[in-house]
């Protein structure tokens, strides 16, 4: 079982059998509060009516098809409806399975971009201690809690660290800290060290979920914004956690005033009806990776076997 100790759910299982709204419901019947809203998932509650009727219609029309070569109109109407929401020309969206999925996603896309404006030495990742951004192999090197390393080696290559952005004497702060705008300088220090030629991306979530609440000091972000500007790198925010109303805008994006280059999301995209993720990207960066290529010439080489599945695309765009 995930981040479960087997042996200790085993001697005392906490079973849940159905679940409506922000409850669920236990074998016998007691109401238990969601307080998490699932993992951060059902931003409308439990069984969502309108999402249930909605994914059984399409149970009885398509059930799946892939998306190596074919499309179905469920996939590109939640896209523009995605494309619809995000921040500036964040337009292009290639769909996964999962947040940790979109992460790997996010940063694969930041390669091929570099390499198809002739910059393939633009390979190092720049993360954040105390990050979260899946476990997947991409997603545990990008991502800063040491807990979820440990015991699996040293991870990618080329991947560095800034500080988390967070004061003690902020532990009380309500909405952004006043201070702590300088922890984004550990990003110029990094390009300094290495070489701004060399760095492909940095990745952070606006608000850091998984290892606390933390919520970004003012300007932070826009100190992050202009680095990578100045030195050509992508930045990536990873919205699994924030998307879909969780700042009170569309994305964390929208809510601090930043728009980054890549968008990552999940969880509430469907609702945690289906399992599904995303990742929308600059119009700028699709058009250079396409760039010259014939209409044979596959432009991300890369896919899942649920890519843009239509039960998920339903749960999606209800």
């Amino acid at each position: 079982m995930p981040f479960t100790a087997n042996a200790g759910f085993k001697a005392n299982p906490r079973m849940i059998e159905r679940a409506e709204g922000m409850y669920y419901y236990d074998a016998d019947d007691r109401k238990i509060l969601d307080s998490c809203a699932g993992l951060y998932t059902h931003a409308a509650g439990h069984c969502h009516p309108d999402i249930v009727a909605a994914v059984e219609e399409q149970l009885r029309s398509l059930d799946y098809a892939m998306a190596f070569q074919f499309g179905h109109p469920g996939a590109f109407e939640l896209a523009e409806k995605v494309a619809e929401l995000t921040p500036g020309d964040l337009n292009k969206v290639f769909f996964t399975n999962s947040g940790s999925e979109a992460v790997e996603t996010s940063l694969k896309i930041a390669l091929s971009y570099h390499a198809a404006r002739g910059e393939s030495q633009r390979t190092r990742f720049v993360g954040r201690e105390k990050g979260y951004h899946g476990v997947n192999f991409g997603g545990l090197s990008v991502g800063g809690i040491a807990r979820n390393k440990n015991g699996f080696g040293p991870g990618l290559p080329h991947v560095h660290h800034m500080r988390n952005a967070y004061l003690p004497e902020s532990r009380f702060s309500k909405g952004q800290p006043e201070t702590g705008a300088e922890f984004a300088d550990d990003l110029e220090q990094i390009v300094q060290t290495y070489g701004a030629d060399t760095i492909a991306a940095c990745i952070v979530e606006p608000i850091a979920g998984s290892a606390g609440i933390f919520v970004p000091p003012l300007g932070y972000l826009q100190r992050l914004r202009e680095i990578c500007d100045a030195h050509g790198i992508l930045l990536i925010f990873d919205e699994v956690i924030c998307g879909f109303g969780r700042t009170g805008e569309a994305f964390g994006a929208h809510s601090f005033g930043v728009t980054p280059d890549i968008i990552t999301m999940a969880k509430a995209l469907t609702n945690g009806t289906i399992p599904m993720g995303a990742v929308a990207c600059d119009t700028a960066i699709y058009d250079a990776i396409a760039d010259g290529k014939d209409d044979r010439t596959v432009e991300l080489f890369h896919g899942y076997t649920y890519s843009g599945h239509p039960v998920a695309c339903a749960a999606g765009i209800a």
